[in-house]
C-alpha cells in the first residue's frame, strides 16, 4: 500500500533532486504519448504523486512551487483537510445514486449555500453540473427559455469552455476552435474594455467600450432579440483582463433596461480567488445568473448555475440535469471548501497575496521593459509581455521565461489572446516565504 500523503503537512519547500522533468517523469511521459492523443497538452511534464499547501511533489521527489493551483481549482490547497475528511466519509457511505433518481442532502446543502453566498439578496435557485462549460451552456439554456429569445452576446478575449456552444462563445481560435466548426448559431461578439490596449487610452476605455458594445447590439442584433449577455468579470484565458471600472455596471444596466439576462461567468474568478468571494462584488454587480466551477470543490469535478428564482423556475421538469451532476463526493468536497474559506479567512489571504505580488511585479516592470502591463486582483495576477518599446505581443519571451521558471522548480501558467501573458494563481494557503521565493525565480528568469 502506498505511503504517499499530501496536504498541508507536506514540507513547504522548493526542492530539486533531479533535472526537470526527471527520469521517472520522462518514462511516464513516453507512456502518455503512446496512450493519450497529442490534443491533450501538458504545461509541465512532471508526474505528481503528492501536493498540498503551496507545493506539488513529483515522482522523482522534486518539490515545486505551485503558481497554478490546477488552473484556479485547488484554491484551498491540495488535499485540504476538511475536503479529505468529508470525501473520505462519503466514499465509505455511497459514491453515487444520481440526484435525479434518489436525492441526498449534501446536494441541497451546496445549493442552499450558493443561494446565500452569491451576490444579491433576491430569491435564488441553484443546480449542479460537472464542469464550467456545462454550467455556462445550461445558463444560456435557461436564459433562452425564460426570455423566449435566441441571441447570445459575448465579448472579445472571452473564454467559456470547449463544448460546441461554449467554444462558440469563446473568442480565441487557436487552439480552442481551430478546425472544430461549424459553430452554434445566434452568438455575437462585441468589444471588451481592455485598458492596456484601448486605442484612446485607459481613461476612455470603460465609456467608449460600453458605448461600442451597446451600439453593436442595438444595430446588429436588436436588444429585443437578445436572451443573454455572458461575460467573465475578469477575462481568464484571454489574459486576466480586468475591464476598466464602470464598464461592467453599464453593461449590467443595459441588460436590466432591455430584459436581457446578465450571466456572470465566475468559473475562474469565484470562491475568494480575487480577494472577494466573487469578482462581481468589486463593482457591486448582481448578475441574474452566475456560473461557478473550478475552485468550488477542491479538485473534484463540480460546477453550479445559480440564478434568480423567477428565471430558473420557468424550466420544465427534466429540462435540466445530468447523470453525474452534483455527485455526492463532489458535494461533500464543496462543503469542505466553503468551510475552509470561512474558517481560514481565505478572502483576506487572497488580498494579502495581491499585496505581496503586485508591488514586486510593478518593481520588475520598472526594471524590465519586456513587461508591458501588470494587472489583477487578489490571487489572480498577470503580466503581459511585449517587444520592448512597443505594445507588440511577445509570446517568445513568455515561452523562454516559462522554460526557465519550470527548470528552477516554479510552476507557472500562460494565457492571453496573443499568447503573451504569464498568469499567477497560487493556492490561497501558500506560505509567504514560498510566494517570495517564486517571485525571486521569476525575476531571475526575466533578468536572463
Amino acid at each position: 500500500m502506498s505511503t504517499h500523503q499530501g496536504g498541508p503537512a507536506l514540507p513547504q519547500e522548493r526542492r530539486l533532486v533531479t533535472e526537470i522533468p526527471g527520469p521517472k517523469s520522462r518514462e511516464l511521459l513516453a507512456r502518455k504519448q503512446a496512450a493519450v492523443p497529442p490534443g491533450i497538452g501538458t504545461t509541465l511534464p512532471v508526474f505528481v504523486t503528492r501536493a498540498g499547501g503551496g507545493v506539488v511533489v513529483d515522482i522523482d521527489g522534486n518539490s515545486l512551487i505551485d503558481f497554478g493551483s490546477g488552473i484556479a481549482v485547488t484554491s484551498v490547497g491540495n488535499a485540504a483537510p476538511r475536503v479529505v475528511e468529508r470525501v473520505s466519509r462519503q466514499v465509505a457511505d455511497f459514491t453515487h445514486t444520481c440526484f435525479m433518481v434518489t436525492p441526498y442532502e449534501s446536494y441541497v446543502e451546496v445549493c442552499e449555500k450558493l443561494n446565500e453566498l452569491t451576490p444579491g439578496d433576491h430569491e435564488k435557485r441553484t443546480f449542479l453540473v460537472n464542469s464550467g462549460a456545462e454550467a455556462v451552456e445550461n445558463a444560456v439554456k435557461v436564459a433562452r427559455l425564460a426570455t423566449g429569445r435566441q441571441a447570445v452576446v459575448v465579448f472579445d478575449h472571452g473564454y467559456h469552455g470547449r463544448t460546441l456552444l461554449t467554444m462558440t462563445l469563446t473568442a480565441k481560435n487557436m487552439p480552442y476552435k481551430q478546425g472544430f466548426g461549424p459553430f452554434a448559431p445566434e452568438v455575437y461578439r462585441v468589444p471588451l474594455a481592455y485598458p492596456y490596449r484601448w486605442p484612446t487610452g485607459p481613461e476612455n476605455c470603460a465609456e467608449e467600450a460600453a458605448a461600442q458594445a451597446i451600439d453593436a447590439i442595438n444595430k446588429q442584433i436588436g436588444a429585443g432579440n437578445v436572451a443573454a449577455v455572458v461575460i467573465e468579470p475578469i477575462a481568464g484565458e484571454g489574459g486576466f483582463i480586468e475591464p476598466a471600472k464602470g464598464f461592467l455596471p453599464r453593461i449590467a444596466e443595459y441588460c436590466r433596461e432591455n430584459g436581457i439576462v446578465f450571466i456572470a461567468d465566475e468559473v475562474q474568478t469565484g470562491f475568494a480567488r480575487t480577494g472577494q468571494l466573487f469578482a462581481c462584488e468589486d463593482e457591486g454587480i448582481v448578475p441574474d445568473i452566475i456560473t461557478t466551477a473550478k475552485g468550488i470543490a477542491g479538485g473534484l469535478p463540480l460546477a453550479a448555475v445559480t440564478g434568480r428564482a423567477d428565471l430558473l423556475d420557468k424550466v420544465h421538469a427534466g429540462g435540466l440535469g445530468g447523470t453525474y451532476g452534483g455527485n455526492p463526493l463532489a458535494c461533500e468536497a464543496a462543503l469542505g471548501v466553503l468551510e475552509t474559506i470561512e474558517s481560514e479567512d481565505l478572502v483576506a489571504k487572497a488580498r494579502r497575496i495581491g499585496e505581496i505580488m503586485l508591488p514586486r511585479l510593478r518593481a520588475m516592470q520598472e526594471r524590465f521593459d519586456v513587461i508591458g502591463d501588470v494587472r489583477g486582483r487578489g490571487a489572480m495576477i498577470a503580466i503581459e509581455l511585449v517587444k520592448p518599446g512597443t505594445k507588440e505581443p511577445n509570446p517568445e519571451a513568455v515561452a523562454e521565461i516559462v522554460r526557465r521558471c519550470h527548470a528552477e522548480g516554479l510552476l507557472v501558467l500562460t494565457a492571453g489572446t496573443y499568447g503573451n501573458v504569464l498568469r499567477f494563481l497560487p493556492p490561497l494557503v501558500m506560505p509567504e516565504h514560498l510566494l517570495e521565493e517564486g517571485l525571486a525565480i521569476l525575476e531571475k528568469a526575466l533578468s536572463a
